[in-house]
């Protein structure tokens, strides 16, 4: 191989006769550092109720769930200015909106929280070792796109139909207004729709608050870790670490570096992949759940509106970086006004913030019609929230929809292959390796386009 090793950045940036020009624009910083302000805003009020509810589900107290959305964010944040100033590129990070998802219908399990928590460690591990090991990437990308997909929108349906429960509940009055904002911001200024939906559901956990039906201590604000100290438990590492790490590169690897692509960069794979699942190693104890890189947010950081040059756009990957050390210290004021909400309201703003991520998921998984019953099979069974030996269903999902799509690939030709062959990332060109193919770095589907399983990609 005859690549250029990473640490030449001049090939990282879109180059002259690309679609975006590399020479000097004008253009001043504070265009790149409200761009990444933007981002980091959009991204952690989009989808921190979704992480504080997955957080709980399997085990986690107010204090601990706290804890590990404070974790996140600054590792999230530390890791986008170590990828940041390496490299100068755009490199957004984002923790695992699928993944805290995928935790919410997992649910407790053998070993409580200290097992989520060892589950997490391993996640980074898995996370590091794809970035090492061009073969492990591999592995990852053979699990066909349907059945991925599918795993994923059977894990979103009962966190997409909470807002319907909550109408039916004392809640409603203060769902309602919830939901109104969303349906408007998502008409008028969709990037602002659940951010929206966010804010109305702190105003009403304020007026719950001043209103003395929750009294909230001073302590209680005050931003703090609470480490857990993880236990190795083999329903936790199948149940919880496996499906994990395959939603983390599936919905947010994979389609981050596509994104990337498509505005011309080259993301540093084996770099990213060991900052991020080092950053989910060092998260875990917290309990911090995954961090990876972002799908929607890095568009927000790479694309022309936040810098006309793409040479200087990496300053609000710099700025988001600091936007999330500010935002860290209010995750236990966030918990606090979760706790002082009306019941239903947080599930009905991590709903809201899921609904495009199922609706994607779900048009990929059943839109073609090659592999469609074992993708049905596996949606049905993720969505069926079924645990075996202690094992969640979104294990158990992938499990069937692989036997399924097997048997029936054995009864013709036709069932065999990928819905839309899908090559995605096993490693960077950049880092050239003897073991890794060269043409490994694109992710892309038959036409050219972003891969098939980026249309999952999530506000984060």
């Amino acid at each position: 191989m005859t690549a250029t090793r990473p640490e030449s950045r001049a090939r990282s940036v879109p180059e002259s006769g690309s679609e975006e020009p590399a020479a000097p624009a004008r253009g001043g910083r504070g265009q790149a550092v409200g761009a990444g302000i933007i981002a980091a805003a959009v991204g952690f009020t989009s989808s921190s109720a979704v992480v504080l509810a997955g957080l709980t589900a399997v085990g986690a107290t107010a204090a601990q769930a706290a804890s590990g959305l404070l974790a996140v964010c600054v590792t999230q944040a530390l890791g986008m200015w170590i990828l940041g100033l390496r490299y100068r590129l755009p490199i957004t990070l984002a923790w695992s909106t699928p993944g805290a998802a995928l935790l919410t219908g997992a649910g407790a399990v053998t070993g409580g929280w200290p097992a989520a928590v060892g589950a997490f460690a391993v996640t980074g591990v898995l996370i590091v070792a794809t970035g090492c090991s061009a073969r492990l990437g591999r592995l990852i990308t053979a699990i066909p796109v349907e059945v991925a997909q599918a795993m994923l929108a059977g894990v979103l349906l009962p966190l997409c139909l909470a807002p319907l429960r909550a109408l039916t509940t004392s809640s409603a009055g203060v769902v309602v207004p919830v939901l109104a904002v969303w349906l408007v911001l998502q008409r008028f200024a969709s990037r602002w729709a659940v951010p929206g939906a966010f804010g109305t559901a702190v105003v009403a956990a304020g007026i719950a608050m001043a209103g003395g039906h929750h009294g909230v201590r001073a302590a209680d604000l005050a931003p703090r870790l609470e480490w857990t100290v993880p236990h190795w438990s083999w329903q936790a590492m199948i149940g919880i670490a496996i499906p994990l790490y395959v939603v983390t590169m599936a919905a947010q690897n994979l389609p981050g570096v596509a994104v990337m692509n498509s505005f011309g960069y080259r993301v540093p794979w084996r770099a990213s992949m060991t900052v991020t699942g080092l950053g989910t190693i060092a998260g875990a104890p917290a309990g911090g759940h995954a961090i990876n890189l972002a799908a929607i947010s890095a568009a927000l950081a790479a694309a022309p509106s936040a810098h006309p040059d793409p040479r200087r756009r990496w300053w609000s990957t710099m700025s988001a970086g600091a936007c999330y050390l500010v935002l860290a210290p209010a995750s236990a004021a966030l918990v606090a006004l979760a706790a002082a909400a009306p019941a239903g309201v947080l599930e009905t703003v991590a709903g809201l913030a899921l609904i495009a991520t199922f609706g994607s998921a779900l048009t990929a998984a059943l839109g073609p019609a090659t592999h469609r019953t074992a993708a049905a099979v596996t949606f049905l069974v993720s969505a069926s929230g079924i645990a075996v030996f202690g094992i969640g269903a979104a294990f158990w999902a992938v499990v069937a929809g692989l036997l399924v799509r097997w048997v029936l690939a054995a009864g013709g030709p036709g069932a065999v292959g990928h819905t839309s062959a899908a090559t995605a990332v096993a490693a960077n060109p950049d880092d050239e390796d003897e073991s890794e193919p060269e043409d490994a770095a694109v992710y892309r589907d038959d036409s050219g386009a972003r891969g098939a399983m980026c249309p999952s990609c999530t506000v984060s």
